[in-house]
């Protein structure tokens, strides 16, 4: 009780002060002295809060109103602002891949991708604009980009080699094409032969198809089936396109040895991607060929067999290559174009003489260059055509003759070509060849990439 009275005393006796200087002030022109009118603004500062009271002074707010600093309008804030543009949030996105299966089109798996009609034209329309999609075959994927609420952003159609066509949506539909930029990589190994050179090369971690190859290149000089008695070494050198640790295609033969009853057979492919290939015997030049279908399976030979379409015993009068439909096909033998055109069962075909005796036959074609023309001149390892199945065909492949006379032989034996393609040999630039393959064979045999090329296959 003492201390409120206290405080109200106190509070009075500078009001009254107060009070008294503003009335002298008022009533006299005279200036007041400083020490008074110091005194007069003092105003007593607010009592702290009693300890282990139970009553609470509260004076007024205006007793301390004056007393308050001046401090002015608070200054604005600046704001920076940046040149560099607000980044736009791009929505989170679901990705829906799958490869194509047997019997499906594009359509079918945009549909299944959740695209309406309407976009699955208009992506078929883009994707076709840089793509052959008759082309199209089970290995290919389709992978479909979409917001959460649908709507597709992009998709993508992978193709042979690490080719990708990739249609984008926005205002308006925009079509790419991504192909890679892979690194070229030479391999070697060697096979010992037992019972076949697929099951040798199966075995020793190389690519087996290489053994069509090597059929192909040798059938008509070597008789694999009496002349090899087991244990040959076969050594090889080739090529693959990497993109990481990725295999771009397929693997391209550069170079093969194969010592056979004491001779030593030697082949040499060209980088050129001719296909035009030297085969050497002892080191000199035995012949000098040129593949129709470059890695082609070999699925059909020349002689009686039974029809794949007829069912009956027939005589097959040249060898069949099976191969994708696009595979380009290459002459065999320098000539000229004697016919393009269809022939029945043949299909679409294109016919070259070599000289006038001798004659080669390309059928099932599913295309022909445009600038090929009847009596045209082709080189060895020109392109001529593309894979197909046209005329009586199961699937796409090359039906290759060799006609000599008129008569068909067989094409991995007779030797007519090897000579019309010898003629325009370079007999020293062909050893030239040889050693380098030999060299380069020997280095990548020392290497790490011949020690490892097991794992990685």
């Amino acid at each position: 009780m003492r201390l409120r009275t206290m405080a109200a005393c106190v509070a009075i006796a500078g009001m009254v002060s107060g009070a008294a200087i503003a009335l002298s002030d008022f009533m006299s022109k005279e200036p007041v002295p400083p020490e008074l009118a110091s005194a007069g603004k003092w105003m007593p500062q607010g009592p702290e809060a009693p300890q282990n009271v139970d009553i609470l002074v509260t004076l007024p707010a205006t007793a301390w109103a004056e007393d308050a600093p001046d401090l002015g309008p608070l200054p604005l804030l600046q704001v920076a602002f940046s040149d560099r543009p607000v980044q736009a949030i791009e929505p989170p996105l679901s990705t829906w891949s799958r490869d194509i299966a047997p019997g499906e089109t594009l359509d079918f798996l945009l549909s299944e991708a959740g695209l309406a009609a309407p976009d699955r034209a208009e992506v078929a329309l883009a994707l076709g604009a840089e793509y052959d999609l008759r082309r199209l075959r089970p290995g290919h994927s389709v992978t479909v980009a979409s917001t959460v609420d649908g709507s597709p952003r992009t998709v993508s159609l992978a193709v042979e080699d690490g080719v990708r066509i990739e249609v984008v949506f926005g205002e308006q539909l925009s079509a790419q094409v991504v192909a890679p930029d892979p690194e070229i990589v030479t391999l070697a190994g060697e096979a010992v032969i037992d019972s076949s050179i697929f099951a040798a090369l199966d075995e020793a971690g190389i690519p087996a198809r290489f053994s069509v190859d090597l059929a192909q290149m040798l059938g008509g000089t070597v008789d694999f089936r009496r002349e090899m008695a087991g244990g040959e070494t076969l050594r090889l050198l080739w090529r693959e396109a990497r993109v990481g640790e990725d295999r771009i295609g397929q693997p391209d033969l550069a170079f093969a040895a194969l010592e056979i009853g004491g001779s030593l057979y030697e082949i040499v492919w060209p980088d050129d991607g001719s296909g035009q290939a030297t085969i050497y015997v002892d080191g000199e030049v035995l012949r000098v060929f040129a593949q129709p279908v470059e890695g082609a399976r070999l699925s059909s030979v020349f002689g009686r067999r039974t029809h794949p379409v007829f069912g009956n015993v027939r005589m097959h009068s040249g060898v069949d290559f099976a191969a994708a439909r696009g595979t380009p096909v290459q002459s065999t033998a320098p000539g000229r174009v004697s016919f393009i055109g269809w022939r029945g069962g043949y299909g679409r075909v294109v016919e070259i003489a070599h000289g006038s005796d001798t004659m080669t036959r390309y059928a099932h074609l599913s295309a022909v260059p445009d600038g090929l023309a009847q009596g045209q001149r082709v080189a060895a390892g020109d392109v001529i055509g593309r894979v197909g199945a046209t005329g009586t065909a199961t699937g796409p492949n090359l039906h290759y003759e060799v006609l000599v006379d008129g008569r068909p032989t067989d094409p991995l034996s007779d030797d007519r070509l090897a000579e019309a393609a010898e003629s325009e040999a370079d007999d020293t630039a062909a050893l030239s060849r040889l050693a380098e393959a030999r060299a380069l064979l020997n280095q990548n045999l020392g290497s790490e990439i011949a020690e490892t090329t097991t794992e990685r296959l």
